[in-house]
């Protein structure tokens, strides 16, 4: 049996040991978290930045927390057009901001 051999060594399809979720970096503050915990954002093949709620569009990815102070900082301080490689606008920018409070807003309790 082909696949036997891998599986006694200790291969890939080794068992007993937990999955770990993703880990991806702020591009604002930096810390590294489990990706679902983050926002995706997504330089799409038109060059528009869009939020990626599904995590799964094409496109140049970066992520950010759910925190306003890192939407602000990658807003002005351009660290979403470096992380992105596109320059954005100031119409980009104003969009990003609003749908930052929105994403914001969304994950609060009420």
């Amino acid at each position: 049996m082909p696949g036997s051999a891998r599986q006694r060594r200790g291969g890939s399809g080794s068992v007993g040991r937990p999955k770990r979720p993703p880990q991806r970096t702020c591009v604002a503050c930096r810390t590294t978290t489990d990706k679902r915990e983050l926002v995706r954002l997504v330089r799409t093949a038109e060059g528009r930045v869009e939020v990626d709620p599904t995590g799964k569009k094409a496109g140049r990815g970066a992520y950010l927390c759910r925190r306003p102070q890192c939407w602000q900082e990658a807003v002005t301080k351009d660290r979403l057009s470096h992380a992105l490689r596109v320059k954005l606008t100031q119409t980009d920018r104003e969009a990003l901001r609003a749908r930052g409070e929105a994403v914001l807003a969304a994950a609060l309790p009420p």
